[in-house]
């Protein structure tokens, strides 16, 4: 009993000093962004002598023509928020189907969005750009630097793991309910509108915040797809053209980092409590 207790206290101080040292990055953020360019230079380790320095820089990002924070913050909100929005509701649909139908074609399917995850993005990015050329050449519908053309590849590029969720989570529901309703009188669409869809939220909520931290931090493919210069730009895009132009201002350039950061934590804590509860419950059945 002793050892187990001494394993215990040696796990849990490991756990702790882990944890610090995950933290100590968000730390030194935190206390120059509250510090002018000369402090951070001079003293990156000291605290800051006025806490009201932090909002002062704050305003001042707020308010630069350089980086355009409140387009750029509304930019990325409307793509994370629609983003989510397309491949929560695909990505269910598709998965309650494959396994609804257990059939071979079904499980092949389920199979390439599985083989689909290990892909590269890397591989793919410029065959992504050349479609969306032919695809604004051949219809008119212009992909490339717009809203739009963002979403839809966050869609294509988040289906695989969301699938992947959805799927293990589905098998734990049980058929029976699916089954009364058909009794009842329900539709296919009512079954998973009215049953199943309301029985999703744990893993709606992981599948949300898991693809939201991705698609808010994300700088490659907004890079790619919206461009440089754009006047529509993510808040990745605006902090790196910032800090490439700025770069002796870094009280500015990390309060732009740390701004970047509060909204997604915010989403975080107030959704954290589904993440477990929805791995858990989705790993029932496999």
């Amino acid at each position: 009993m002793t050892e187990n207790k001494s394993r215990l206290v040696v796990l849990e101080a490991v756990t702790a000093i882990v944890f610090l040292l995950f933290l100590f990055p968000f730390f030194i953020l935190v206390i120059n962004s509250a510090k002018d360019a000369f402090s951070i230079t001079q003293y990156p380790m000291a605290m800051p002598e006025k806490w009201s320095l932090i909002f002062q820089n704050m305003k001042k990002i707020w308010t630069s023509e350089n980086i355009r924070y409140p387009s750029s913050f509304m930019t990325s909100t409307t793509v994370t928020v629609l983003s989510l929005i397309v491949i929560n509701t695909f990505s269910s649909q598709a998965a309650w189907v494959l396994v609804r139908n257990n059939s071979r074609i079904s499980k092949i399917i389920f199979l390439v969005f599985v083989a689909a995850m290990v892909i590269p993005f890397q591989i793919v990015m410029f065959p992504l750009l050349s479609w969306y050329r032919k695809i604004y050449v051949v219809t008119g519908i212009k992909l490339l630097r717009t809203q739009g053309g963002l979403i839809l590849s966050y869609l294509g590029f988040g289906l695989s793991l969301s699938i992947f969720m959805f799927h293990g989570f589905i098998k734990s529901i049980p058929y029976e309910l699916e089954e009364a309703a058909t009794i009842d009188g329900c539709r296919k669409d009512q079954v998973f509108y009215r049953i199943i869809f309301p029985l999703l939220t744990p893993i709606h909520a992981t599948v949300m915040i898991l693809n939201g931290i991705w698609i808010w931090n994300d700088y490659l493919l907004p890079l790619l797809i919206l461009g440089k210069g754009n006047k529509v730009q993510t808040i990745p895009l605006a902090v790196a053209n910032f800090a490439g132009a700025y770069v002796k201002q870094w009280d500015l350039i990390l309060t732009a980092i740390l701004m970047a950061i509060i909204p997604i934590i915010v989403f975080f804590l107030f959704a954290q409590k589904y993440i477990i509860k929805g791995m858990v419950a989705g790993s029932i059945k496999s």
